[in-house]
């Protein structure tokens, strides 16, 4: 936990609740949250919101031991909703909205849900209707195995007074979250308010913003990143303005009349604001930003180095995952090649090993297998039999993400243990030669994949989405591209596809196995 003497102001609380109620305590009529909507609350009014839902959420018989799942979209609301069920200490079940039957009706199932939460019809799709199709489909003799609140029809309230005591156990398991669900049925991950406490904490020791800041959440809230995002400014501070869907051309300006200073979530946003600054670095649409920050996708050096000449403003970019959902981070103290050429350093309190194919750890520089451990690592999976292969007996994780520590302490990240392509015998990390080719102007995204080859076991496939305005990427001139990055030839992609837009999940991480089964 934070030293009280680190920040003036800096709140404390061992529960998401009391994180929440100190930082009230402490700042009452600053702003926390601002929409699009031109809506603005202050500590006080969104604290006496929540305790007003909590209250109606209790008259329907919401207590700490009710499961609730929620699939809502990035709405004050919907922060309201989380903070008002951790008030009651309900077990909260975040999806992500982008989520259809396959994986809701699963981690329905799964997490065994009695109160479903859904926001009607939104951006053209009907969730009531899909959450009413999938109780239908899964009764039981007594009646339906989940209730259904429509949440576009108002959120319920009540008379504060009447709520009990607010719940205390930092260790106790209140969240459940979900991996993505993209080559099998999603695991519920499952989290305590004392870990993602500890995840937000890390991630604010590393971008120390302030009172004065004012963030854009412009990624689900559902997402593993969103408590991450709530800790950090709760501790902090620091203000946020939500929106329900990004696009740059109506969210930048959005964010420029709030005076947003911290902008970020992934790789695509910062490309979409480097996109959007465009020839015209002296009236950038962000005119406030200090600093960006994200996760969830690798972070070329080449994107560091283009976004501080086009803007003069430095990515501090992140490493965590659901099951761990800080690991490390680019730090305010940072030099530009250590944010450039890094995914940071551990944040406080998070443990990493790096481990080779015996699971022995390997010197500084040597890639391996990435192993962590700390107060912010999920307690387990809740799907059967998934523990058994996810733990070191010490208590390490095996997160399936491949790289090395340096000397200086910083992690690199260079792929997906299953990722990694192996070309006659040869190792190949389909990172590195992203990095590589992330430089070339005519590259807007790119994901290197291993495809089946009789000859050479794999090949290096590169599928390329080309940049904005850009002409696509010829295979001469990708192989050229990678000879002048001084790339060794075996690592040169011997095929390119290129596409007009990449395959992403609702986080948008790309999804290399479709564009596997797509080349193979």
């Amino acid at each position: 936990m934070y030293a009280m003497g680190e920040h003036e102001g800096f709140a404390a609380g061992d529960t998401m609740w009391a994180l929440f109620a100190d930082r009230v305590r402490r700042t009452p009529d600053a702003f926390m949250f601002g929409d699009e909507h031109g809506r603005r609350f202050t500590c006080a009014q969104m604290q006496a919101w929540a305790e007003r839902v909590a209250a109606g959420f209790h008259s329907m018989g919401v207590d700490g031991n009710t499961v609730v799942s929620w699939q809502l979209p990035t709405r004050i609301e919907t922060v309201i909703v989380s903070m008002a069920l951790s008030r009651l200490g309900a077990v909260q079940n975040p999806i992500i909205h982008l989520y259809r039957e396959r994986e809701v009706g699963a981690l329905l199932r799964i997490v065994k849900a009695q109160l479903f939460l859904v926001p009607g019809v939104w951006k053209g799709f009907d969730y009531g209707e899909m959450a009413a199709q999938l109780q239908a489909a899964a009764p039981t003799n007594d009646g339906p195995t989940f209730d259904i609140l429509l949440t576009d029809d108002g959120l319920p309230e009540g008379d504060p007074t009447t709520l009990p005591p607010a719940p205390t156990d930092p260790h106790a398991v209140k969240w459940l979250y979900s991996t993505s669900g993209t080559t099998s049925e999603p695991k519920a991950v499952r989290h305590s308010d004392g870990g993602l406490i500890a995840a937000g904490t890390g991630i604010a020791k590393m971008l120390q913003p302030g009172l004065d800041d004012i963030a854009a959440l412009a990624y689900p809230y559902a997402h593993i990143g969103g408590p991450d995002h709530l800790v950090m400014a709760l501790r902090t501070g620091m203000a946020t303005v939500t929106v329900e869907q990004f696009t740059p051309a109506g969210s930048f300006p959005l964010f420029a009349d709030f005076g947003v200073t911290v902008f970020g979530g992934g790789t695509a946003h910062y490309l979409a604001y480097i996109n959007t600054v465009g020839d015209d670095p002296q009236h950038p649409p962000l005119p406030a930003l200090r600093q960006f920050t994200g996760g969830g996708a690798p972070k070329p050096p080449e994107l560091f180095w283009r976004m501080l000449q086009q803007t003069g403003v430095r990515i501090r970019h992140g490493y965590g995952m659901t099951e761990c959902p800080m690991i490390a981070n680019g730090s305010v103290h940072d030099t530009d090649e250590q944010l450039a050429n890094t995914d940071g350093a551990p944040v406080h309190g998070c443990e990493v090993i790096i481990v080779d194919e015996h699971e022995q750890p390997v010197a500084a520089g040597v890639d391996g297998d990435i192993c962590v451990r700390g107060p912010m690592l999920f307690k387990g999976y809740l799907n059967e039999g998934a523990d058994a292969e996810a733990f070191r007996p010490d208590g390490f994780f095996r997160t399936g993400d491949r790289g090395h520590l340096r000397a200086d302490g910083h992690i690199v990240l260079t792929g997906r243990t299953k990722e990694l392509i192996i070309r006659k015998g040869e190792n190949i990390s389909p990172r590195e030669v992203e990095d590589v080719l992330m430089s070339h102007p005519s590259v807007g995204a790119i994901a290197v994949i291993g495809l089946p080859d009789e000859a050479r076991g794999e090949r290096a496939c590169a599928v390329i989405e080309t940049a904005p305005g850009a002409t696509p990427i010829t295979f001469q001139q990708m192989a050229e591209h990678c000879r002048a990055a001084g790339l060794m030839t075996q690592k040169i992609p011997e095929q390119l596809e290129v596409v007009d837009v990449l395959p992403r999940n609702p986080t948008l991480k790309i999804l290399k196995r479709v564009l596997v089964e797509q080349f193979k």
